[in-house]
């Protein structure tokens, strides 16, 4: 998103929240349909065409598709690759680290997130990440609280990832607020100062999605000028759930709980790290 000098954000009501529910959870429905093909030998343009079909099956449109010319209904993201990787005929094989972002328009609101599935017997280290990737999603979340402010969300993200296990924290992407926008404000980066940033009031939809490197956090764009890929060719790992600020607790209003179920069906697929 580019950052403006003031920001417009747009809370919503609760019917509007309801719809917007609906949203994500069809995006989830469709992210636990990659769940269940997800092997060794399938391409990531099979995947596209696959949630392409199921989103059409479910009376939404792709967020994505065409969106400032994005020419898929998908990001696939392998490996070294942080994010807006197109789908290709390249055969996934066993030991990859797939990540899966898109998005739905139902009903005029969008669902927007992203899950990262490791096939097989991946390299430990790329286990690792995964895993503590997906933990600082939730970290994150927990402060999407009212009153809180959007930097206790990139801190506790931060800290868990690059504090702690010293991972590189990407600075040049960042999650953001959702409605009848796919981006709305506020910008939501996954580093920064507790205690800083916009305050956290009721009834905000933010997509909270730390993207997390292994090794060094630099970032650059392939030549295709959408594939942003890590500098020193190490994974990266990328989670996102759309959230719902609240009072006491945040609203998840996607269901990871559902890709999870595939995800442990599938014999190709590793989620031993949780």
């Amino acid at each position: 998103m580019t950052r403006r000098n003031k920001e417009m954000i747009i809370y919503k009501t609760d019917a509007e929240i309801a719809l917007m529910k609906n949203a994500a959870v069809l995006v989830s429905k469709t992210l636990a349909e990659v769940a269940k093909i997800l092997k060794p030998g399938v391409t990531t343009l099979e995947i596209d065409k696959l949630c392409a079909n199921f989103i059409q099956k479910h009376n939404a449109t792709s967020s994505f598709l065409n969106y400032r010319g994005y020419p898929f209904t998908i990001c696939a993201s392998v490996n070294d690759v942080v994010v807006h990787g197109f789908p290709n005929d390249t055969p996934l094989k066993n030991g990859d680290i797939v990540s899966i972002d898109m998005g739905v328009i139902l009903n005029g609101w969008h669902g927007d997130h992203a899950y990262t599935f490791i096939m097989g017997n991946a390299d430990p280290a790329a286990i690792e990440l995964v895993k503590v990737t997906k933990e600082s999603l939730y970290k994150g979340i927990e402060k999407a609280i009212v009153n809180n402010r959007i930097g206790d969300i990139a801190y506790a993200i931060q800290e868990h990832t690059e504090i702690k296990h010293g991972y590189g924290v990407v600075r040049e992407l960042v999650g953001h607020g959702l409605g009848r926008s796919l981006h709305e404000d506020p910008q939501m980066p996954n580093y920064g100062k507790r205690g800083t940033g916009p305050k956290l009031k009721e009834n905000l939809v933010l997509a909270i999605e730390p993207m997390i490197n292994m090794g060094s956090r630099e970032v650059y764009t392939d030549e295709d000028g959408w594939t942003i890929k890590t500098r020193d060719g190490k994974p990266s790992v990328h989670f996102e759930h759309d959230v719902c600020v609240k009072r006491n607790k945040a609203l998840i209003l996607s269901d990871y709980s559902i890709i999870e179920a595939e995800e442990k069906a599938n014999p190709h697929l590793n989620s031993s790290y949780y």
